[in-house]
């Protein structure tokens, strides 16, 4: 608070959004001066190696605007590391997360300031509808309703991380140091101060949904490894259920064919039939534990939430970091 006004940055997340970014920084540089006057404010964006000129957009932007900064990294971190390391390089009071292609409306942005100012940490935006494609929407519905039941946090349904967070918890996100972070199971299992803002969720302004059964997975796999204990669970009963059912088989098998050793002609049906499925469980959680195994192996490794290329308009903060460093040692 340089000149006794709060801070508020937004990070925004973006990748071949090079038909957005320039129409999302105009809104809410619109939205910070003239809605939100009284508050000092930063736009970040976090590019997770675009490859359709999204770049040289926000290179444009940061020219004409040094509160707007931007992030360009080397490769593509993925959905969920880009985004959080965007907002733990934020430096406002608050930061605001959201997505670059409208479909989380920049008009949220008061209203999360407003009940941020009523003593909210963390003000979560809960999609009550959607006007995306109707089967990704059903299926996040079933995802959210999943993990809700599984998990041992208690998940936020219809929540995608959009929100705002109180540079509390920010600090928090920085201590954490985890190298496959799920900004959601994080927010769930953590008990700061919450409100719920309910909105719909609209269609993108512009350009292709990145969105799709893969993406969903991935989130549906991170969280199911991080904040269950019910897949290797589901593993150990439904094994053992089938180990009792295949020797209950077995004996009445074995029963069948000494009562009626003459006539009992089943065959080799009953021994095929068990065999695959009996082979198709052990597949199956096989790579269910597989994944889980994949989540240990990624922490232990534990490789950078993400590599720079190169950052813009950060010069004035890295200055007043090192002088605040010096006065410290001083």
């Amino acid at each position: 608070m340089k000149d006794g006004r709060k801070k508020i940055s937004i990070m925004i997340p973006c990748y071949n959004e090079v038909e957005n970014v320039v129409p999302m920084s105009e809104a809410v540089v619109s939205i910070m001066e003239n809605e939100l006057p009284a508050y000092d404010y930063e736009l970040l964006f976090i590019d997770n190696h675009s490859e359709d000129g999204t770049r040289e957009k926000l290179m444009e932007i940061c020219g004409r605007n040094k509160k707007i900064k931007a992030i360009l990294n080397v490769t593509n971190f993925g959905q969920f590391n880009s985004p959080f390391y965007g907002m733990c390089q934020t430096s406002g009071d608050c930061t605001i997360s959201m997505s670059c292609d409208f479909q989380d409306p920049p008009e949220l942005i008061p209203r999360f300031v407003k009940e941020w100012e009523a003593g909210y940490m963390i003000v979560s935006a809960i999609k009550t509808s959607s006007r995306e494609n109707g089967l990704i929407y059903f299926l996040r519905k079933c995802y959210y309703k999943l993990i809700r039941n599984m998990s041992s946090v208690k998940m936020i349904e219809n929540f995608t991380g959009t929100g705002l967070y109180d540079r509390s918890f920010i600090n928090l996100l920085k201590e954490l140091d985890d190298p496959i972070p799920f900004l959601r199971g994080i927010v769930a299992e953590y008990n700061f101060k919450r409100k719920e803002i309910p909105f719909e969720q609209a269609k993108r302004r512009a350009g292709k949904t990145h969105n799709n059964f893969i993406s969903l997975y991935d989130a549906a796999m991170l969280s199911i490894t991080s904040y269950t204990k019910v897949g290797l669970r589901l593993a150990t009963w439904i094994g053992f259920s089938s180990a009792a059912l295949s020797f209950i088989v077995a004996v009445v098998y074995l029963i069948m064919k000494l009562i009626h050793w003459h006539e009992f002609t089943a065959g080799y049906a009953p021994m095929v039939i068990g065999v695959f499925l009996i082979g198709s469980l052990q597949l199956f959680f096989i790579g269910l534990m597989g994944e889980y195994i994949l989540n240990i192996n990624t922490r232990i490794i534990h490789r950078p939430l993400v590599v720079e290329e190169k950052r813009i308009n950060f010069d004035e903060d890295d200055k007043d970091k090192d002088k605040d460093k010096g006065e410290d040692e001083a």
